[in-house]
């Protein structure tokens, strides 16, 4: 029983050029990562992004969406040849690769695993594959770090716009940019079940995953503040949009992975969160309920466990997602299927009560890192429910929700004051002179779960118990070599070679550094990685 498995985040950043706020997010995105690509690709070449094994139209409720019929949003992919099949090293038609044009205008594949790229006129960061929340605190954490750096190369250049990156959801306009957890699960669990579990879990644990938000609505129209950044744009239960109709449960089975042993559950209802504590426990949490679905299919269900998750099931979800927003004294009772109603703390507490009851049933021993996501877990409901303030270390609309108090305490101001809503953008603006989560740090308010020097080697090195150890170091060593790469594959181009040649990556554990280290160590160059490779 243990919180690992594959995970990881993707965030998309809010973007602004100071003094011009008319314009164009997409140009001012494209500058965030060609300056990046700048100061890289000198030494490493240029990878493009391999899109042959992405398919975004596929449903996990079992059909496929016509391309003609799909919102263009949705087409995050783009044309390419079929995806070979095997498991070493595969030649392919240059024109395979090189004839097409990327859709996102900028990508850069980063030395540590991540992908940085311009989605939906936003610069985003997807971190590497990791096998555990910490790691993703980190390899997030590593997120922002890359993007700083780019704030401060268009800023040393007069050449090109300056910009300010905010790590939140909403532009305070009606618009909103996501934050997606990403978690392999094992296929043997029925996607309809997996769904129907998570979605009370979904829609509570904002309780403590929250970042805060001055305005509710999603315009911001009615003053106030609120738990969730996304709780206002969420209108449906389960779908495949991630900009339309927000789901509580996306449906893109898109697994980047062997598909007859893992889905990808693509989680969109999350907030960007600056305190470490939180991504952690969002995180792990998250990780728990899916160990328990996973082990209850295992055990065909006994023990009780998924019986008590039936009972939490809620009779509108979609509204209880903004009513557990909107609710800052954590009380308010949802209405649940079987006529009861429930605390969003009391259903956060049946999952933690169905996860020890799992664990006990099953006797498994549980690692360092589940002990401390199930103590902090526990922990957080208790003093949610009774001293919320003691949580503002960790809680990230508790912490914000200080701050902002005491501003309206000492200016006297109302929850419509314009100067609340640029507080709340100034909490998430990456730069430590401007942003006010960072004075927190400085002032010790917040807790910390890792090390900027820890960070400093993650913005540039790969986990090393996942695939991503081979890309970025493959990127990192033969940069030159490489034409595309994406999660699951890497193309390289071999001097003298007629043809490409796809090193595929269908299992996420493999391609560690335990497994291709000495490997890559006693390769010089690309030729004689892919020679070691076929052999």
């Amino acid at each position: 029983m243990s919180v690992r498995r594959v995970m990881g985040i993707e965030t998309e950043y809010g973007i602004l050029q100071p003094g011009r706020p008319l314009a164009n997010p997409m140009l001012l995105s494209s500058h965030v990562v060609a300056v990046h690509a700048a100061a890289r690709d000198g030494a490493r070449g240029k990878a493009r992004w391999d899109y042959d094994d992405e398919d975004p139209l596929h449903d996990a409720r079992g059909f496929h969406l016509q391309r003609a019929s799909a919102h263009p949003s949705l087409l995050t992919d783009d044309p390419a040849a079929p995806a070979p099949s095997g498991d070493g090293p595969q030649e392919l038609p240059r024109s395979a690769v090189e004839e097409y044009e990327d859709p996102g205008a900028a990508n850069v594949i980063l030395t540590n695993g991540a992908r940085l790229y311009v989605d939906h006129a936003h610069p985003e960061y997807s971190s590497p594959e990791v096998t555990n929340p910490l790691d993703a605190v980190l390899w997030d954490r590593a997120g922002e770090q890359v993007m700083l750096q780019s704030v401060r190369g268009l800023a040393s250049n007069p050449a090109l716009p300056d910009v300010a990156l905010y790590k939140n959801n909403v532009d305070g306009k009606g618009a909103t940019y996501g934050t997606h957890e990403n978690y392999l699960v094992d296929r043997a669990v029925p996607f309809t079940d997996l769904a129907a579990r998570l979605i009370p879990f979904f829609v509570t644990r904002q309780v403590f995953t929250g970042a805060g938000r001055v305005g509710l609505g999603q315009r911001g129209e009615r003053a106030g503040f609120q738990l969730s950044q996304r709780a206002d744009y969420v209108e449906a239960e389960i779908g495949l949009e991630t900009t339309l109709r927000r789901p509580i449960v996306n449906t893109r089975d898109e697994p980047h992975a062997d598909p007859d042993r893992w889905r990808r559950l693509h989680v969109i209802v999350g907030d960007a969160t600056m305190l470490e504590a939180a991504t952690y426990v969002r995180l792990g949490t998250t990780s728990l309920v899916l160990w328990l679905l996973e082990r209850q299919v295992a055990d065909g269900g006994s023990g009780g466990a998924l019986a008590a998750l039936d009972r939490l099931a809620l009779r509108d979800p979609v509204a209880a997602v903004q009513q557990v927003s909107h609710d800052l004294t954590l009380t308010a009772r949802l209405d649940l299927a079987d006529g009861r109603t429930l605390t969003a703390l009391e259903v956060q507490r049946g999952y933690l009560e169905a996860v020890r009851t799992a664990v006990a049933h099953v006797g498994d021993e549980v690692d360092e890192q589940t002990a401390d996501v199930l103590r902090r877990w526990e922990s957080l409901l208790d003093r949610l429910g009774s001293d919320p303030a003691t949580c503002a270390r960790e809680v990230e609309w508790l912490a914000k929700l200080r701050l902002l108090e005491g501003m309206r305490r000492r200016d006297r101001l109302e929850w419509d004051h314009p100067r609340l809503a640029a507080v709340d953008l100034q909490w998430s603006d990456l730069r430590p002179e401007r942003g006010l989560y960072h004075r927190l740090v400085g002032a010790g308010a917040v807790e910390l779960l890792v090390t900027p020097e820890q960070v400093a080697r993650a913005v540039v090195r790969p986990p090393e118990d996942t695939r991503a150890y081979f890309r970025g170091e493959a990127v990192s060593r033969y940069g030159g070599e490489i034409t595309a790469a994406s999660w699951d594959s890497v193309v390289f181009d071999v001097p003298g070679s007629s043809t490409l040649q796809r090193v595929p990556m269908r299992d996420p554990l493999r391609g560690t550094r335990a497994h291709v280290g000495d490997l890559l160590d006693a390769s010089p160059d690309a030729s004689a990685l892919l020679a070691a490779l076929g052999s």
